[in-house]
């Protein structure tokens, strides 16, 4: 049974905190099943962004939610990483969006290769 999103959110701002990393809510999504996108930006003008891992790379794991990163690895300008996060939002406006500012770029989620 997967965990309900706003949950899920909670806990995870929880322990950006705990580990001295800033998160806050930028977009409360649907609470029992919203997709989840977390927006790091490291301070030093990177961002990275990621998003839901497809369902195909989760059936394999134990994990309860597992992200990829969007668009599959690295640094992305500010305005490119908020044009996404729009594009997403027009197609479900449903999704959760946090956004985690953390000088050493940790970002504390659970990611897979695709």
């Amino acid at each position: 049974m997967r965990l309900r999103s706003d949950i899920w959110v909670s806990a995870y701002m929880r322990r950006c905190r705990i580990e001295g990393a800033f998160a806050y809510l930028r977009r409360r999504g649907a609470e029992e099943a919203g997709a989840i996108f977390i927006k790091l930006d490291a301070l030093d003008g990177s961002v990275r962004l990621f998003g839901p891992a497809p369902q195909y790379a989760v059936e394999d794991r134990g994990a309860d939610r597992l992200f990829i990163e969007l668009p599959l690895k690295g640094d992305i300008p500010a305005l490119a990483a908020e044009e996404k996060l729009q594009r997403e939002i027009s197609f479900d406006p449903d999704l959760w969006v946090v956004e985690v500012e953390d000088r050493a770029g940790r970002h504390f989620l659970n990611v897979v290769e695709v």
